[in-house]
């Protein structure tokens, strides 16, 4: 039998059975190139969505930090900061309560570290909490503000550090009475307040 001009398979005779056998000529080679491309194209495929994944899995890594670290030694931070600075940035302590300048400060503008001037608040995000600290609901930028766990003084607490000298803010609690949830307890001896200008506070 033919198939367009091709040979298709042969009849043979089976003897006193008068049985009819057929047997795969060209068929076979056609057969086996066709599994041959299928083949190829499953291990097309296959490679596209190995390469998709590694596209997945690396997104996290290519993101960048943009943040430029400030690294001083302690004793160039001694030099830059008043005693009661230090001992608040840099070796975690606490200023008394109600005791800081801007716990009850609500003056627009923005708040930066005071050890490195680097902006994490903004007046628009302060908030009154009766805690005696100034108290924020969220920072300027994500990745301003590095949370650290705090089992210190027999307590379980997030620690709150600016992240580009590792400078001790304070501690973030989720009792915040704002839509964030949250409350940033911060040390005046932390921040530094830099006024809005007139144009800023027309916007």
């Amino acid at each position: 039998m033919y198939v367009n001009g091709a040979r298709f398979f042969e009849v043979l005779d089976c003897g006193k059975a008068g049985m009819r056998r057929f047997k795969v000529l060209s068929f076979l080679p056609m057969m086996i190139k066709i599994k041959y491309l299928l083949f190829l194209q499953a291990i097309v495929v296959l490679l596209s969505c190995q390469n998709r994944e590694k596209t997945k899995q690396s997104k996290p890594i290519v993101v960048m930090d943009t943040i430029q670290k400030m690294e001083k030694s302690e004793e160039e931070w001694r030099k830059i900061l008043s005693p009661e600075q230090y001992y608040v940035l840099r070796e975690k302590g606490t200023e008394r309560p109600f005791t800081g300048k801007y716990n009850l400060h609500f003056e627009q503008g923005k708040y930066s570290c005071a050890a490195c001037g680097f902006e994490l608040f903004d007046a628009g995000h302060k908030f009154e909490s009766h805690c005696g600290w100034p108290s924020f609901d969220n920072e300027i930028g994500e990745g301003r503000i590095v949370k650290k766990k705090d089992l210190s003084h027999g307590m379980v607490r997030t620690e709150i550090l600016c992240s580009r000298c590792g400078g001790h803010l304070g501690h973030i609690f989720d009792d915040g009475p704002t839509a964030t949830g949250q409350r940033y307890c911060v040390n005046s001896l932390s921040i530094n307040f830099t006024p809005a200008t007139d144009s800023t506070q027309k916007k």
